[in-house]
């Protein structure tokens, strides 16, 4: 699967306070977090490099309303410890992409109230408007917004490619599965260094499973 650089962007999925921080709400329930927050020190660095490429960095954080009103079965029966816990509540910290992210004005930050990056945003109409047609994927946590935004990313015909060190989960075992169900059938999974390396160059190939 060839990368072109001038029809692709980096898209960091959920790089906020809540899945990286000790204090946010995934660490309150006992779950580490050090593996996300690596992970997205890796995208950090990702996006330094594809702004200084000229190729588009957009940024994707999960927010719910401050009373859930919008959080439907997410928050009351799939996952109800995030309506216990108001988690990702708009307003609270659990939302904010950190500092050290480094966050530019020419970047584009998209909430979303739902696992995938493109259920209620602007996604498609931003890639659209770029001509994009391929991504470049980083966030937290692998095995479901990741996941499911390449899965909707492929229905598209948007070629992915999902850097490894800048995705991770709370489980290893799940976060392999993971990357092996996109790499079978949705995205090619690459290493930072070759992410890298290909934004920098333009273009290169990355051989089929």
């Amino acid at each position: 699967m060839r990368f072109r650089r001038g029809e692709a962007a980096l898209l960091l999925v959920d790089y906020q306070r809540g899945f990286l921080d000790p204090q946010g709400f995934v660490a309150a329930q006992g779950r580490d977090v050090s593996a996300c927050a690596e992970a997205a020190r890796q995208g950090y660095a990702l996006a330094r490099t594809a702004r200084a490429a000229g190729m588009p960095v957009i940024w994707t954080r999960h927010v719910l309303r401050a009373d859930h009103a919008d959080g439907g079965l997410l928050t009351t029966e799939l996952r109800p410890r995030l309506g216990e816990l108001r988690a990702l509540a708009a307003g609270s910290a659990d939302i904010e992409i950190p500092d050290e992210a480094g966050v530019q004005p020419g970047d584009v930050v998209l909430d979303k109230p739902r696992y995938s990056a493109f259920f209620g945003t602007a996604l498609d109409v931003v890639l659209a408007t770029r001509g994009i047609r391929a991504l470049m994927v980083g966030g937290v946590t692998t095995s479901m917004c990741v996941e499911s935004s390449v899965r909707d990313a492929a229905q598209r015909d948007l070629r992915c490619f999902v850097v490894r060190d800048a995705v991770a989960d709370f489980d290893e075992a799940r976060h392999a599965a993971s990357l092996s169900a996109m790499q079978f059938g949705f995205a090619r999974v690459i290493g930072a260094n070759q992410a890298a390396v290909a934004i920098a160059a333009g273009e290169a190939d990355f051989p089929l499973a």
